[in-house]
């Protein structure tokens, strides 16, 4: 037999009793946030790293980006294969030697270029 109890605690009618309670609760509390007496002229205005037209806004270079973020990846997830193998299979150990090979090809092919 469902009592009370039980419905109240299900899932859907506890997230529905909490999301009242914290919109009650932020109804209540709003009234004492801090509001401006008057906005600011460009508080609508989209935000260009403080320039006045979006013609000469700053376009960074990621050329340098993507090959350390390549050798970051491959770096620990060798490191993380090396680690979390158990040494007892050696059909796991003889994939993650594999895996380890392709990493320093991989590494040998991103210091080449």
């Amino acid at each position: 037999m469902i009592t009370t109890n039980h419905i109240l605690l299900a899932p859907p009618f506890a997230f529905i009793i909490m999301l009242a309670a914290f919109w009650l609760l932020s109804r209540l509390l709003s009234r004492l946030s801090f509001r401006p007496a008057s906005h600011p002229a460009g508080q609508g205005k989209a935000y260009a790293c403080g320039e006045d037209s979006y013609n000469n806004t700053a376009h960074p270079d990621y050329s340098q980006f993507f090959p350390f973020a390549f050798f970051f990846t491959l770096a620990h997830v060798a490191a993380l294969m090396m680690t979390t193998v158990p040494k007892e299979t050696l059909s796991t150990f003889a994939v993650a030697f594999i895996y380890i090979g392709g990493a320093i090809v991989g590494l040998f092919i991103l210091i080449r270029k």
